[in-house]
C-alpha cells in the first residue's frame, strides 16, 4: 500500500483549515501530530488527513474525533514498531 505524506500546504488545501487552526486542533487533540521529515520539514500521512476529514463530514463529535486521533497515533506507533521488528 502506498503511503503518501502531505506537507502543510497540501493539508491546508485538503482540510480547508488555516495553519493556526490546524495547530490549535493538534493542541486540543483534534488532529494528529505531524511526522518529522528531517530538518524543519514536517508532514501528515494522507490516510490520516482523509480519516479526519471523513469524521468531520460524518458529523462526529469532538470527543469521537479525539478518540480517532488517539487511534491513528497508536496505529502510527505500532507501524513503526513493526518496521523495526519489535511488534
Amino acid at each position: 500500500m502506498l503511503k503518501t505524506i502531505l506537507r502543510l500546504p497540501e493539508v491546508k488545501i485538503h482540510s480547508g483549515l488555516s495553519r493556526s487552526t490546524l495547530y490549535l486542533r493538534i493542541s486540543h487533540g483534534l488532529w494528529t501530530k505531524p511526522v518529522s521529515l528531517g530538518g524543519r520539514s514536517v508532514g501528515w500521512p494522507a490516510y490520516e488527513v482523509k480519516s479526519l476529514n471523513a469524521a468531520r463530514i460524518a458529523g462526529k463529535s469532538d470527543e469521537e474525533i479525539q478518540e480517532l486521533v488517539s487511534d491513528l497515533m497508536e496505529a502510527r506507533l505500532t507501524a513503526n514498531l513493526d518496521l523495526m521488528g519489535e511488534g
